[in-house]
């Protein structure tokens, strides 16, 4: 499958080694209830979930949550009360966006990001229309750069 935005052609597939969901993975040391609770601390912290993945990773060498648990962290978390208005992968593009929009309001002549940008918010549009048929963002909701800089402030 091709690259959206380039013309070269990528390897698209999982590296993560094929293990069946539910098993315990090898050098594990903590037990279910022990990594809910650092995950549940963590969020509390204020770390995104990719951040509480890298850090059972490398400070608990939890490879990945979903093999122990047969779920996502996103799915552990939401059970916990830490649910999230707007989705992290989305969340991460909108915070792009709206640095790209700052570093070009300062760099008026500066063509690579402005492009970067309209690449960007295509993918903010096409991921939008994704949440709002799944009904993970409500059905009027439409990327308003300057909302959105209100709503990555806060």
């Amino acid at each position: 499958m091709a690259r959206m935005h380039t013309g070269k052609h990528g390897k698209s597939k999982s590296r993560k080694p094929d293990v069946p969901l539910g098993t315990k993975p090898e050098g594990m040391e903590l037990n279910e209830d022990q990594i809910v609770k650092l995950v549940v601390e963590y969020a509390k912290q204020g770390m995104h979930q990719a951040q509480i993945g890298q850090t059972l990773k490398d400070d608990h060498s939890v490879p990945y949550v979903r093999q122990v648990f047969g779920k996502r962290l996103g799915v552990i978390l939401k059970e916990n009360g830490f649910s999230q208005d707007i989705p992290s992968d989305m969340m991460d593009l909108l915070t792009k966006a709206i640095n790209l929009r700052r570093h070009i309001e300062r760099n008026h002549n500066d063509i690579h990001n402005k492009t970067s940008l309209h690449r960007v918010e295509a993918k903010i549009w096409r991921l939008s229309n994704y949440y709002r048929e799944n009904g993970q963002l409500p059905v009027d909701w439409k990327y308003d750069p300057v909302k959105v800089a209100l709503l990555i402030k806060s």
